[in-house]
């Protein structure tokens, strides 16, 4: 059959080429940060960390410096590594705690979901092995942006809006930052962060040793800080179920904590190497995916026809049942893998759509079957963004930024947790905790099970393609839907030739036949969330097969970004999302 091809001039905007660098992530400021330090001499690494935390300062309800991230790498001069920005379970924080709390899953909000934050360790560490610049100018951008202030995001101020209320009644320092007047603040108004810039300050004024020991130091600095938000999340606060409860983290479990590499898992595609991070993320799945897909014929693989649309949801639901079963801290995703489990899920899509949870058989293992709670019809089906209760109930995102730089360093990272709305604000910080969890069950014999040590399997999950000397960085906020947003970009990038830009910004679509990784944990066994622009024909012909369609609007779905570098002639590229007007790419 013939392979598929982009629809002629179907790009937003163009895909960015030169030979200098590149930078792309889902907030302007952040890529133009990240451009700057290029600009000024700095390398990939130096760029990202610098793109980074500002992404904390004007993303904050999708990200923070309480968080966590997942990030791959390449150096120049050698090998794809994970970087690992996960921290794990709080020694107290232990299914038996919980269940005597009265509850039967970890909170979606309040401080017994914190796991230990790893985003920041993990940024230092990253700049101190791998870039070149002093940390104080990699923090200047984000010390200028929290001081000085930064114009709030539209999406911002209407997660601040929908939790005035938790804040004022029962959140008071959440109210104190986010509600300096006592109003909610308007989108686009200035916003500033005074503790913050603070405490950034008193990690850049470090001196003494050479540069490695001083970014250790700041480490140590930054452990130390942490220890106020032990002190308030000890002290009973309103949590998602509507109740007060305490938090269990403590100085000590900050203390033991570090972030560090990891070998990453691949699997290879139509010529190509992927590369995602362990079964502690959900990355495999998006392998077990295209390792599913890679025998169909090329036009088979069209996400904008009946046919292809059909089978990249049929194929999800697969993986992401394997996912849930089998997926966790310490977890092997190498069976998933292999020939003889491929073809059997192969083998397990049919022409209509499954309604039924079918994880993968494996040798000698039994899969774990999660509770499966159908609540009957999609909820924030659209496009991923935090929605909040007034009890604090939060849905999460995140951001992504990925940089490649002259010298053919390459990097992608998606930090996350800490939003605004995870937990009270810490005074002397200016931020909170994050919430990853309520990713864990309270289930002993669940593979993500809550266990003291061990970290919550994250849905971060960016991703590298290798192709000879052609590298491929990219990854987009979304929980659930991450490695479901890139499966059809890079089908249509490696099968159907699409540039990186026309890839992002073509139509899509995902499942929401998953169990749902946060709170409360839900499911929907035969929906899928479509953006309109696929067309009627691919909506109602995916209806006619079973599938319950929920129609998510022109632009909604999805927040890719991209760089990419060919070492052989220095070309490097960006693109970037145009849905919400936020994204950007640039370079020269």
């Amino acid at each position: 059959m013939t392979a598929f091809t982009p629809p002629a001039d179907f790009t937003t905007r163009p895909l960015l080429r030169g030979s200098f660098g590149m930078a792309a992530s889902t907030h302007a400021t952040a890529t133009a940060v990240a451009q700057a330090v290029l600009e000024r001499g700095g390398n990939a690494f130096d760029a990202v960390c610098a793109g980074g935390f500002v992404l904390h300062i004007v993303e904050p309800h999708l990200n923070g410096p309480g968080g966590d991230l997942v990030g791959l790498f390449r150096p120049a001069d050698g090998d794809v590594t994970v970087l690992m920005g996960q921290g794990p379970a709080p020694a107290g924080a232990t299914a038996e705690h919980v269940r005597g709390e009265g509850l039967d899953l970890v909170p979606g909000a309040g401080g017994l979901a914190a796991a230990v934050p790893g985003a920041v360790d993990a940024w230092l560490l990253l700049l101190r092995d791998h870039g070149t610049w002093e940390l104080a100018d990699v923090l200047s951008f984000a010390i200028g942006y929290a001081h000085d202030g930064h114009h709030l995001l539209p999406a911002a101020a209407a997660t601040i809006c929908r939790v005035q209320d938790l804040f004022r009644d029962h959140w008071p320092a959440s109210a104190d930052l986010w509600l300096p007047r006592g109003d909610v603040p308007a989108a686009g108004s200035v916003h500033r962060n005074p503790a913050y810039a603070a405490l950034l300050r008193r990690l850049a004024g470090i001196g003494g040793g050479d540069r490695r020991s001083r970014i250790d130091a700041a480490r140590t600095l930054w452990r130390a800080a942490l220890g106020a938000a032990c002190d308030v999340l000890a002290r009973p606060h309103r949590h998602s179920d509507g109740r007060d409860h305490a938090g269990v983290i403590t100085r000590r479990d900050i203390d033991e904590f570090e972030a560090g590499y990891e070998r990453p898992v691949r699997a290879g595609f139509r010529g190509r190497t992927v590369v995602k991070a362990g079964a502690w993320s959900q990355g495999p799945a998006l392998l077990e995916a295209l390792r599913i897909l890679e025998p169909f014929d090329d036009a088979d693989l069209d996400p904008s026809t009946v046919r292809g649309a059909h089978l990249v949801v049929e194929t999800l639901k697969l993986v992401l049942a394997d996912r849930d079963a089998y997926f966790g801290d310490g977890a092997d995703a190498a069976s998933l893998l292999t020939d003889d489990v491929v073809a059997e899920r192969r083998g397990d899509i049919a022409e209509q759509a499954s309604t039924t949870w079918r994880p993968a058989s494996l040798p000698g293992r039994e899969p774990w079957r999660p509770p499966l709670r159908d609540i009957g019809a999609p909820r924030h089906a659209a496009t991923g963004e935090p929605t909040v209760a007034r009890s604090g109930e939060t849905r999460g995102d995140t951001c992504h930024i990925d940089v490649v730089d002259r010298w053919g360093n390459i990097v992608s990272v998606t930090p996350s947790g800490g939003w605004l709305q995870s937990s009270p604000t810490i005074p002397e910080l200016g931020f909170c905790l994050g919430t990853r969890l309520q990713m864990c069950w309270l289930d002993e014999s669940s593979p993500s099970a809550l266990r003291a040590g061990s970290r919550p399997r994250t849905t971060l999950s960016p991703t590298l393609v290798e192709d000879g000397d052609t590298i491929i960085a990219m990854g987009t906020p979304g929980g659930d839907q991450q490695d479901q947003w890139q499966l059809p970009m890079l089908l249509r990038m490696l099968v159907g030739g699409y540039s990186a830009q026309q890839a992002i910004d073509a139509p899509t679509l995902h499942t929401t036949a998953m169990i749902d990784s946060f709170w409360p944990r839900t499911w929907t066994p035969a929906g899928v969330v479509v953006e309109d622009r696929l067309g009627d024909h691919v909506l109602d012909g995916l209806t006619a097969r079973g599938h319950e369609v929920t129609r998510a609007g022109a632009w909604t779905l999805g927040r890719l970004s991209a760089v990419g570098v060919d070492r052989r002639t220095g070309e490097v590229w960006a693109a970037a999302n145009a849905r919400g007007m936020q994204g950007y790419a640039a370079g020269r």
